[in-house]
């Protein structure tokens, strides 16, 4: 969530007119863009397996000990009461799950289970896939809107419906237009766009100052977009530097994977870029009335830039490195060369997110501040008046 930044002053009619004829036409071609991109009913593809999903309670579990030289850990079998999907209400021998990072099984515990319709002769006809988790969750939600509301009161409400309008972007539009077959690139951009428009306004206010953050914003999330695709293109990247992406050729073989990945991109810079660029056009507006020139006010707003774009960029590093966590602890235990780790697929798309969200974080602060000062009005400098003769003064 963005700073509270307190009321900027007030901008003037001629500045407003100017921000308004560059801004309301940018608003008009993303509505355009939605309307015409917006996908039609996108349906999943029905699993090949037959799979149908069910929610259970474990009633019983009777583990066993495993055969030697087996690779299981645990073997045996459980009861699950069916209490929603196919077959509620009825009891159902599961196996107990295997492989990597699965817990036991106790009683008592909600799990998820897959209803295997052509299930193998002798086999079992449901299996444990995961843990029912519904519950925790809504907590942990009803606890985080509760933080924010306490602490941010009248802007806590405003920052958390755009958050909901972000959220019914991305899920509504972004996502079923990029499996209808758009264009993810093109799709980002319009999405990240309309998502800047909401957000932000919601957040801030329609002012002058929130909307010179937009027009910054919307600059840098161009830059950034083209950066990516110049050096996806450079580094011939494929776009399958992971096993979600490679599930997804599979599954759907026309998706545009090299713009799926830019597509990630444009939309992870606008999480940091917002709250720079608000950042930087109240400054320029705090410090207007004590400006005599632009240029004396570009440099003194700058400075400021400065100092928050040096945690910002720390931000956005460690932002992209928790959540490859995983690939950098597999790539440390690797006895491969560092040079041919660093040109790996793999690591190569996430340097790529990480330098271009950068160059786009830092190129959005002179890019505000720039367009800040060039609406700022700036107060004439008035002549110091002359001093008056004493009582005393001689006369000529």
């Amino acid at each position: 969530m963005s700073h509270d930044h307190g009321p900027p002053p007030a901008a003037s009619r001629h500045t407003r007119r100017i921000v308004t004829a560059v801004l309301v036409p940018a608003a008009l071609a993303t509505l355009a863009a939605l309307i015409l991109l917006w996908p039609g009913d996108v349906r999943a593809a029905p699993d090949p397996g037959g799979g149908q999903r069910a929610l259970g309670t474990v009633t019983a579990v009777a583990e066993q000990a495993c055969p030697a030289g087996a690779r299981q850990q645990r073997c045996g079998s459980a009861t699950v009461r069916v209490s929603q999907g196919p077959g509620a209400g009825t009891e159902q021998p599961v196996d107990l799950p295997q492989g990597p990072g699965t817990s036991a099984l106790h009683v008592g515990d909600g799990v998820v289970l897959l209803y295997l319709t052509d299930a193998v002769p002798g086999g079992r006809a449901y299996a444990v896939v995961d843990r029912q988790r519904s519950t925790p969750m809504i907590w942990l939600i009803v606890l985080a809107v509760g933080v924010i509301l306490a602490f941010g009161r009248w802007r806590g409400v405003t920052s958390l419906a755009g958050l909901a309008v972000s959220f019914a972007l991305l899920l509504l539009f972004v996502v079923p237009a990029i499996l209808e077959g758009s264009p993810p690139l093109l799709i980002a951009v319009v999405g990240a766009s309309a998502i800047m428009f909401a957000a932000l306004y919601l957040t801030h206010g329609v002012t002058v100052h929130t909307s010179v953050a937009v027009a910054g914003t919307l600059a840098s999330l161009v830059l950034t977009g083209l950066l990516g695709a110049l050096f996806t293109s450079l580094m011939q990247l494929s776009g399958l530097g992971s096993d979600d992406s490679s599930a997804l050729a599979v599954t759907n073989s026309t998706l545009d994977l090299r713009g799926l990945l830019l597509a990630g991109i444009v939309i992870g810079a606008l999480g940091v870029l917002d709250d720079v660029t608000v950042t930087q056009a109240v400054t320029v507006a705090e410090l207007t009335p004590g400006a005599t020139s632009r240029w004396e006010l570009y440099r003194g707003a700058i400075r400021v830039g400065r100092a928050h774009v040096a945690s910002a960029v720390n931000t956005i590093v460690l932002a992209y490195a928790g959540a490859s966590l995983p690939l950098l602890l597999l790539i440390a235990a690797s006895r491969a060369p560092v040079s041919e780790l660093l040109t790996s697929e793999y690591l190569a798309q996430e340097i790529l997110r990480s330098a271009v969200g950068t160059i786009g974080l830092v190129a959005s602060v002179p890019i505000t501040t720039a367009l800040a000062a060039l609406v700022a009005e700036l107060r004439p400098a008035t002549a110091a008046p002359e001093p008056r003769p004493g009582r005393h003064a001689r006369r000529a």
